[in-house]
């Protein structure tokens, strides 16, 4: 564990510690990041998969950078844990993901060009995120999320998850297709009448 000041988007510095894992089911180097104080009985939760363009690029093709910002800000204020999932479209990887973007740009949707890639709509697997709270010793959790794969996936893992509290919504002209695919294919909840929340 290793404490690391953040500055947050609101412009506040947070306290945060860093966690590095071992023995997780595959060889990705996930993290957990703890901020303020967690509740001890069933924490706010945050998994987060990696978005290269997203969140270190400000991409406004998705909404990765702006769910980041938001649930730093939130389980600082709350007390919670990031775990940051190195996922990195979808489980595809970064270079597949610039070639799913080009097959975007004709017209796909996310999940369409994923198929023609000769992939899966979604190819994450939140496993490892079960095996890091059980390595922080945590069973219950509040989850921060719109996607309810993460929730059932955690529950077959044997994490116990209370409630599946929704993040904001960030909708931008530029994507406004790709989270009405989530939407579709994959029956995130959001509130697609939000105009103007980035």
């Amino acid at each position: 564990m290793v404490k690391v000041p953040l500055v947050l988007s609101d412009g506040r510095t947070a306290r945060s510690e860093i966690y590095s894992f071992t023995k997780l089911r595959d060889a990705g180097e996930h993290f957990a990041v703890k901020l303020g104080k967690p509740c001890p009985d069933a924490p706010l939760v945050r998994l987060h998969s990696e978005c290269v363009t997203g969140d270190v690029l400000g991409s406004a093709r998705c909404d990765c950078g702006p769910q980041l910002n938001e649930a730093l800000v939130r389980l600082h204020d709350s007390g919670g844990y990031l775990l940051y999932l190195r996922q990195e479209g979808r489980g595809i990887g970064f270079y597949r993901k610039l070639d799913a973007y080009l097959l975007q740009d004709k017209e796909h949707d996310t999940y369409s060009a994923n198929r023609a890639l000769g992939r899966g709509d979604d190819e994450r697997d939140y496993g490892m995120a079960a095996d890091m709270l059980n390595a922080l010793r945590i069973r219950r959790i509040t989850l921060l999320s719109n996607n309810p794969d993460k929730r059932a996936q955690l529950v077959m893992a044997g994490i116990d998850v209370d409630a599946l509290v929704p993040t904001g919504v960030f909708i931008s002209p530029h994507n406004r297709q790709y989270l009405e695919a989530k939407v579709k294919h994959t029956r995130h909840t959001i509130d697609l009448s939000t105009e103007g929340a980035l």
